[in-house]
């Protein structure tokens, strides 16, 4: 009987020896792991950084990821249509006659959420899409919360509609699906582990970031520079740049961030450029009075972020401008953020 409980003991000594073990080796891997923590409001492009790092560190894609993302272009191409049948109405844009009663018919008939396109789904968007109405509706699609990859996805109706259509890495990167929750990727590069975690942006997720504070190396915040002039999809009377300000002002004050070093990413610069010629910088910040083109606006812009943050000794805030979709581009700044990560120090430099 002794001898029985002796043996017992024994086992499970050497369980408890085994599981400390695990636990030291996990603390160990998890102490040399560098965490990086993404932030930023809806539709900022964060997620397109996510799926940046895993074409450029995980090999792309798997199967599963792949088919979801050809489910929501084939619903979202679909969607796209109603908007902008929806936008003609509103805006005065008379259809040719022969598509009047087919918009009709699309939107009366047409499922949201159904990933499939029918071979009649596919000749009424072509015939839609070709439509002068539509096509004046989309040039001002800012005005109808329409992103501007409408235009990439419908000119590929053709090829999305074929029943073997896989999406490419392009197509993946132009897909917009909503981060819900926390999505973490995890990746080595050379002898350095590396784990960046991205937090839904819309407001409904961001109470979950503070649990993300307490143990992250850097923050990097995104901010969609190019939508300036653009409402929220939550609230229609809120600025988006607005709000990305206001809610960065609010993260950057929480204790755990104090000390930590900051990387402001402004995204959508592409879109900026143009959209600066057109729109003046004044319709989200009527104090400003300087030139208006792309230099200035965004130095202004800029500015605006980074006298949000309360200097401290050793800290550092910095910016660079992205373009989220272009992967040299982020490759670049990507490995320039890495770079300056060594034996748990950071230092930015670009």
């Amino acid at each position: 009987m002794g001898g029985s409980k002796s043996k017992e003991k024994q086992k499970e000594a050497k369980r408890n020896k085994q599981i400390e073990k695990q636990f030291r080796e996990e603390k160990k891997s998890l102490d040399k792991q560098v965490k990086i923590l993404l932030l930023g409001t809806g539709d900022s492009g964060k997620s397109t950084i996510v799926k940046q790092m895993q074409i450029l560190y995980k090999g792309g894609f798997q199967e599963k990821e792949i088919e979801q993302y050809r489910k929501a272009i084939r619903t979202q191409i679909k969607g796209y249509i109603k908007v902008l049948i929806r936008a003609c109405h509103e805006s005065g844009f008379n259809l040719l006659e022969e598509n009047q009663i087919l918009a009709e018919d699309y939107i009366r008939t047409v499922k949201k959420n159904e990933p499939e396109i029918t071979e009649q789904n596919k000749k009424d968007i072509l015939k839609l899409w070709a439509d002068p109405a539509l096509k004046k509706a989309y040039k001002i699609h800012d005005q109808f919360q329409l992103p501007n990859v409408a235009k990439y996805f419908l000119d590929k109706t053709e090829e999305i509609a074929k029943e073997d259509f896989t999406p490419n890495e392009k197509d993946i990167l132009n897909c917009r699906i909503s981060t819900i929750g926390v999505k973490e990727i995890q990746f080595q590069v050379k002898d350095d582990d590396w784990r960046l975690v991205d937090v839904g942006g819309q407001r409904s997720e961001r109470r979950k970031w503070i649990h993300q504070f307490d143990d992250i190396d850097m923050l990097i915040f995104v901010i969609a520079i190019s939508e300036y002039n653009l409402s929220l999809y939550e609230e229609q009377t809120v600025n988006r740049m607005h709000e990305s300000l206001s809610v960065f002002q609010k993260t950057v004050k929480n204790g755990f961030l104090k000390k930590k070093n900051i990387v402001l990413l402004f995204n959508k610069v592409d879109l900026f450029k143009e959209k600066i010629k057109k729109i003046p910088l004044t319709v989200c910040f009527p104090e400003y009075d300087d030139k208006q083109n792309f230099e200035k606006c965004g130095e202004y812009i800029q500015n605006k972020f980074k006298k949000s943050v309360k200097k401290s000794k050793g800290r550092s805030i910095k910016c660079h401008y992205t373009c989220a979709t272009d992967t040299n581009l982020m490759k670049n700044v990507i490995e320039e953020v890495m770079h300056s990560v060594t034996a748990g120090q950071i230092k930015v430099f670009f």
